[in-house]
């Protein structure tokens, strides 16, 4: 049983698919991070990046629980645990890997920083928001034209690369982007949303979604000083 500590963001959306594409039992544990649930003492012991999602594997290796963090390696072991969605083939292998440290270091961050400035700043800086939005879209770009030799994103079947990412780009519109401008990644995008396991999955825990402007408080909590305070 994975015992999943999660909010219903793009890098927890990551790990709710590749659980529902598995059908590895899971219970949801809520982690408010507008509350800043994030940085209480007992999760920070599963996470001690005060960020989610995490997750403890209860029959982990050897039969003992695990605890791990950062969704990327959270990918991975379940694709080892499962067998699922990391090929044994080393040249599909290798390039699920590539493709997932693309996600992890690139189209989470730079979109997210996209997020931040063109959305929820509360100065409108025109260089970070230019630049965030020019990012976004190269980014676009990279995938679109690496769907033009391939069906999926590492190779010619649906792995854990594509689960990563295909999360990030549900809201082309915030970060600056028109995502008819990029057709190839617009047609692998739709039909990946599409699968049932991963419509179950973007419902997991969809009530607690915010669609309004976060509250002074959140606000605090997830931009402001709240963040940087040494635990």
């Amino acid at each position: 049983m994975i015992d999943l500590y999660t909010w219903p963001t793009p890098n927890g959306h990551k790990i709710h698919i590749m659980l529902e594409e598995t059908g590895i039992p899971y219970r949801v544990h809520p982690v408010n991070i507008g509350a800043g649930e994030q940085f209480d003492p007992a999760f920070l012991k599963i996470s001690p990046n005060n960020k989610m999602p995490a997750m403890v594997d209860t029959d982990g290796p050897g039969g003992k629980p695990l605890s791990m963090f950062e969704s990327g390696a959270m990918l991975v072991y379940l694709a080892s645990k499962s067998g699922k969605f990391l090929p044994e083939d080393l040249a599909k292998k290798w390039s699920t890997l590539s493709w997932l440290m693309f996600q992890m270091g690139g189209v989470g961050p730079m979109l997210g920083q996209a997020h931040h400035f063109l959305g929820y700043a509360p100065e409108k800086i025109p260089y970070a928001m230019e630049r965030y939005k020019n990012e976004a879209n190269r980014l676009y770009g990279v995938i679109d034209r690496r769907l033009g030799e391939s069906d999926y994103i590492a190779c010619d079947e649906y792995t854990i690369a594509d689960m990563a990412i295909v999360p990030w780009l549900r809201f082309p519109e915030r970060q600056g982007v028109n995502v008819d401008e990029y057709p190839r990644l617009k047609r692998w995008r739709d039909a990946i949303l599409a699968r049932p396991a991963v419509q179950r999955a973007l419902l997991v825990l969809a009530e607690a979604r915010r669609n309004g402007p976060h509250t002074e408080k959140e606000r605090e909590i997830l931009f402001g000083k709240k963040q940087y305070e040494r635990r």
